[in-house]
């Protein structure tokens, strides 16, 4: 699948198929996360691959009790690296390493797309709680909460608004 491909066909999945992913397919989803781009190349983000039920249920009571979350067999927590940001000062750990991570999810559900696989971006959650159930130190802070696996249902394409309404050509 070409990336443009990718980028029209990837879709909010918030429903999962009982259906284990394979190990190469989560090692092509884990080169997605660390080959994206990063502010002055630091990569100051981390990532948490969980695949207990356990613990994903804790993580679902972090996350205002959004069940689909534990019903994926996979489920990544980025996080930004705030001590690594911090090379760049306070715009370093306020926006360069934020960016760093949203680059590299982006990355990663592209590449499940590619496989086969759906995803959602989960933004809402208690920062405080999902570091508690991980054991995050406190330099990494949460900012995404990624279900990962295989969808049972395919969502239309969203409304996209038109091209001359988000970009500005200067010429």
């Amino acid at each position: 699948m070409d990336v443009l491909t990718a980028i029209k066909n990837r879709r909010s999945i918030r429903r999962f198929l009982n259906k284990e992913i394979p190990q190469e397919a989560i090692e092509a989803l884990k080169d997605a996360l660390i080959w994206a781009p990063s502010a002055g190349n630091l990569q100051s983000r981390r990532f948490y691959f969980v695949f207990n039920n356990d613990t994903k249920k804790r993580i679902v009571d972090a996350a205002f009790h959004q069940t689909f979350i534990a019903q994926a067999p996979l489920v990544v927590v980025a996080c930004a690296d705030l001590l690594i940001g911090r090379h760049y000062g306070e715009r370093g750990e306020e926006l360069y390493c934020l960016q760093d991570v949203a680059c590299a999810i982006e990355n990663m559900m592209l590449v499940a797309c590619s496989l086969g696989l759906g995803s959602v971006w989960v933004g809402a959650f208690h920062e405080e709680g999902v570091a508690k159930v991980l054991d995050i130190p406190s330099n990494l802070r949460p900012v995404a909460i990624v279900p990962v696996g295989y969808p049972s249902h395919s969502p239309s394409p969203p409304h996209r608004v038109e091209k001359e309404e988000a970009i500005i050509e200067i010429r």
